[in-house]
């Protein structure tokens, strides 16, 4: 088949290789420019934000699995973090020409209906609901009210949605100022559990705080922050950012790992798992970016991301298939459930995940798009009708063909990043962020505040 491929005109080529149905062979990668790769991973991804949305609320649904099981009869739940990153991957393809813009814009209004009239607590949303009904479900045993985080991730996503449409025609507008009406109705400093100065994670209106979580970086969580600042209505002072993420600066913590510099100290572990240089980013543009804690958010996360693939490359518990072109340690399912998988013997149990190096490709492009190769030639066992499924190992011969929308959603946003910058853009454009920024003392690499224009 391989042979045969170079014979094939490459205008045919392209078009099965973007084609749904598509099966490969080993090296069909190689016949593929990388905007062509690209394109075909992120229209494949997009679809399961698209196809494979909730058909009444429009948003993400938590899992999809393609053998229809669902233990937990969970497969109309959807997520509201996850529908974060599903909104920001819709928008990509609003841009690419994967839908028109007016088809787009009438999934952004039955989300956004969804949104007005489904549970929240205090403005901020649960980690889940029902799909049909907009009612929570619960997370765990007290887990039943707002969560703060999952609601940062999908504010940061809505905010990038009102840029795109503020100023576009009557009906657009429309739907941007529904938007800011969500947007200022999240009370961030009810979750400062009395006026405390830092931000906790859960509240639930059955069992109050005891889920007891307050919030400290570094982790995936300073998005959340960040708009609490930012919020024109419940805008936190920025002490509850320095006492209570910065933990009045001993986040700082340099040290190395595999070699490779850190400036900052990771919950729990010397180096995450990889969605905690992600998951704040998808809308918060890294480049430039710096305050008194981190001399430079990119090169962080960067070498963040370097961390993971040289342990990876290092392959201390020698898994099968670990190498250059094949890692990538982070949260997904596992071989036995789900887990956290992070660069150290502790936390890795040979599983990779395709989105740890592809959504970290605005970091690594040159070796993440090595992995994307890597993965794309190995064919159907790895990829499917929503791009590549969430986890594999070699070592255990584990292929599951399911998925899960926190992971699918950081992928397609990322290749975004890498090839325009469209949601970077787009967040950082609206002036109640630009305002939050400045409000913490960010800045950008030249030394001048964030841009109010």
């Amino acid at each position: 088949m391989k042979s045969v491929n170079l014979y094939i005109p490459l205008l045919l080529l392209l078009f099965l290789a973007r084609a749904c149905g598509t099966k490969k062979s080993d090296g069909a990668s190689g016949a593929l420019s990388d905007d062509a790769l690209l394109d075909t991973v992120q229209h494949r991804t997009f679809n399961y934000f698209w196809d494979g949305a909730e058909p009444n609320s429009g948003l993400a649904r938590e899992r999809i699995h393609m053998d229809g099981v669902y233990p937990e009869n969970d497969q109309n739940v959807v997520t509201s973090g996850g529908s974060g990153f599903g909104i920001m991957a819709v928008l990509a393809g609003i841009h690419r020409g994967y839908v028109t813009r007016e088809e787009g814009l009438a999934r952004m209004e039955r989300i956004v209906s969804f949104l007005e009239t489904a549970d929240r607590f205090h403005g901020a949303y649960p980690h889940w609901w029902y799909g049909d009904t907009g009612r929570v479900k619960p997370f765990g045993q007290k887990d039943n009210g707002g969560d703060l985080v999952e609601t940062a991730f999908i504010m940061q996503a809505l905010l990038a949605v009102h840029q795109y449409y503020a100023g576009g025609n009557p009906q657009e507008k429309a739907l941007a100022a529904r938007i800011d009406k969500l947007w200022r109705e999240v009370d961030w400093n009810f979750y400062r559990q009395g006026d405390q100065n830092v931000l906790y994670w859960h509240w639930s209106p059955e069992y109050g705080w005891e889920m007891d979580f307050p919030v400290h970086g570094y982790n995936e969580c300073l998005i959340m922050y960040i708009l609490a600042a930012a919020s024109p209505t419940h805008g936190v002072p920025a002490a509850v950012y320095h006492e209570g993420w910065a933990q009045n600066g001993a986040i700082v913590s340099p040290h190395k790992v595999e070699g490779i510099e850190l400036h900052l100290r990771y919950q729990g572990t010397e180096a995450g798992p990889l969605f905690w240089a992600q998951y704040s980013f998808l809308g918060l543009d890294p480049n430039g970016l710096k305050d008194e804690y981190c001399p430079d958010y990119f090169g962080e996360m960067r070498n963040l991301t370097l961390v993971n693939r040289a342990y990876c490359i290092r392959n201390p518990k020698h898994y099968k298939g670990f190498g250059a072109d094949c890692w990538g340690l982070t949260a997904s399912y596992s071989t036995d459930g789900y887990a956290a998988h992070s660069p150290n013997e502790r936390d890795d149990r040979g599983v990779i995940a395709p989105t740890a190096a592809l959504s970290s490709i605005v970091y690594t492009p040159e070796y993440s798009l090595q992995v994307m190769r890597h993965l794309y030639d190995m064919g159907d066992k790895v990829f499917g009708p929503y791009g590549f499924y969430d986890a594999f190992s070699e070592t255990d011969n584990w292929y599951p063909q399911r998925y899960l929308a926190i992971d699918q959603g950081p992928i397609a946003v990322m290749i975004e990043n890498y090839r325009s910058g469209l949601l970077w853009k787009l967040f950082m454009s609206h002036p109640d962020v630009q305002q939050g920024l400045r409000k913490l003392g960010f800045q950008l690499s030249s030394d001048t505040p964030i841009s109010a224009s």
